[in-house]
């Protein structure tokens, strides 16, 4: 094996395989001919070469896109063989055929990892975006060098990736497409021409997963492969107001909870378990509330066990065999039916929603719900749509969700729409005043909570207007900017900014 800079700058020789072959300069196109790459492994999706007058950038050819009517990342592009990538930046040269024709013009950089378990002929894995760069009209039609950092997670590898090099656009024709020339990508050749371009080694896999090692999450598993955040931000904190379909004090700290989740899936990117955690930060309620997650549109026989939940009033909670709720059309998991009882030692009426405090540490809950990975039942991780909720006080029909989340089957219907509530199941709206204002409200991270008694539309004096332009206004209503939280108001716990 030689290492080399896949660059198209380069002229290049390498001896490979059946004997001595002659490698003509890597992606210069100064060949005129992309059969002479190909025999090397690069490929091309609807990407061509040109020797036209005025065209090329440098030297007599250079790489010209499709018509870029198409802004698919899959509708014209470059791919390189399999290769080791090093670090550094991804350089090209681009320009653009005419100035005006069309909207927009964009380039495109992914990632494709080696899948040994594909089972087409190429064994590529899932396609990973890493890069892109956009021009809208005029576009350049000089040349312009482009640069694009070789992602962490891929540099210095020593498994085998492919770098594809997207060229799109909206509006254009036959007379502005993209041209692009001196492609230069630090790295190790790695692709075996006399075996359909595959890479050259075995890749290392010791459960037999066709998952490489150090990829595989569970390298001596073969039932589980990669772990998948739900969302993929990470850990969220749920706020909830538990005297829905009254706003009661708005206080949102009824029940405030860290709240996790991880899809397993196997090297078929199906779903073999949810890992579900939950750490309760505050109860500023009377009310004994238990916590539960509906998987929407998931039957309850997808399932097949859950482990890890605290339940206590079974005369509240009846369960199948499979550890979900029964009666449901859904498959719905108590995380716990009682979240007083996660802090062990506290009194009172109201726990860690005082700013004098004591404050408290709940137990952690982590509850992990089996799925079948039968071919017939196997979900994917795009199926998943995870919706938690509170049940009101041991009172089984009185159920908490986030906005627009639809209620379980044992909800009570009668509640909706009164009070201050306006949900229309004729619309499929739920759990939303006429405002638009919400009863339970999800951040991507951890924040600080309301003190006891105060409006949470005073802590975060953006939110009203994120809720009520339907989160066109303030998405970041939450940040710690000036004017977006009133400090005095909230409740920092340890570890929260």
């Amino acid at each position: 094996m030689k290492k080399l800079l896949l660059s198209i700058v380069s002229s290049l020789l390498f001896t490979a395989y059946l004997g001595a072959q002659t490698a003509l300069p890597v992606l210069t196109a100064e060949s005129g001919n992309r059969s002479l790459e190909q025999a090397n492994c690069w490929a091309f999706g609807s990407a061509t070469y040109t020797n036209s007058a005025g065209l090329p950038i440098t030297g007599s050819w250079s790489i010209l896109s499709n018509s870029p009517s198409n802004p698919s990342i899959g509708a014209c592009w470059v791919k390189t063989p399999w290769m080791k990538p090093g670090s550094g930046n991804i350089t090209l040269k681009y320009k653009n055929q005419a100035a005006t024709a069309g909207s927009v013009r964009r380039i495109i950089l992914s990632y494709i990892p080696y899948n040994a378990a594909d089972p087409g002929q190429f064994k590529e894995g899932t396609l990973v975006r890493f890069d892109s760069i956009s021009y809208s009209s005029p576009f350049p039609t000089t040349a312009q060098n482009l640069s694009f950092a070789i992602p962490a997670a891929i540099a210095n590898s020593t498994l085998p990736y492919k770098i594809m090099i997207s060229l799109v656009g909206v509006g254009g024709n036959s007379g502005s497409r993209l041209i692009v020339d001196d492609i230069s990508i630090p790295g190790t050749y790695y692709a075996d021409p006399t075996n359909n371009c595959l890479p050259q080694v075995q890749i290392l896999d010791k459960d037999g997963d066709g998952v490489a090692d150090n990829q595989d999450a569970y390298p001596e598993d073969k039932d589980r492969a990669y772990d998948v955040q739900i969302p993929n931000a990470g850990e969220s904190t749920l706020m909830f107001e538990d005297l829905w379909p009254a706003t009661g004090d708005y206080d949102f700290n009824d029940f405030v909870t860290a709240y996790g989740a991880i899809a397993v899936t196997n090297a078929d990117n199906k779903v073999v378990e949810v890992k579900i955690t939950t750490n309760v930060l505050a109860i500023g309620a009377s009310y004994n509330n238990a916590f539960a997650v509906q998987f929407d549109g998931l039957k309850p026989e997808l399932i097949t066990g859950v482990k890890g939940n605290v339940t206590n009033f079974t005369e509240v909670f009846k369960f199948n065999d499979n550890g979900t709720e029964s009666e449901q059309d859904y498959a719905n998991v108590l995380i716990f039916d009682q979240a007083r009882k996660q802090f062990p030692g506290a009194g009172g009426s109201g726990i860690n929603v005082n700013p004098e405090g004591p404050f408290y540490t709940s137990e952690k809950v982590s509850v992990i719900v089996s799925f079948n990975v039968a071919k017939e039942s196997a979900i994917e991780v795009k199926e998943l749509k995870l919706n938690p909720y509170i049940v009101v006080n041991q009172n089984r029909g009185i159920e908490v969700h986030l906005s627009d989340n639809i209620p379980s089957s044992l909800a009570d219907k009668k509640i909706f729409g009164t009070e201050k509530d306006n949900s229309s199941f004729e619309k499929g709206t739920y759990y939303k005043t006429k405002n638009n204002l919400p009863f339970a409200i999800k951040v991507e991270g951890l924040i600080p909570h309301m003190v006891e008694k105060q409006d949470i539309l005073t802590g975060y004096p953006k939110l009203a207007d994120w809720a009520t332009s339907e989160g066109k206004e303030y998405e970041n209503w939450y940040n710690n900017s000036e004017g977006f939280r009133q400090n005095k108001l909230l409740i920092y716990l340890e570890g929260i900014k």
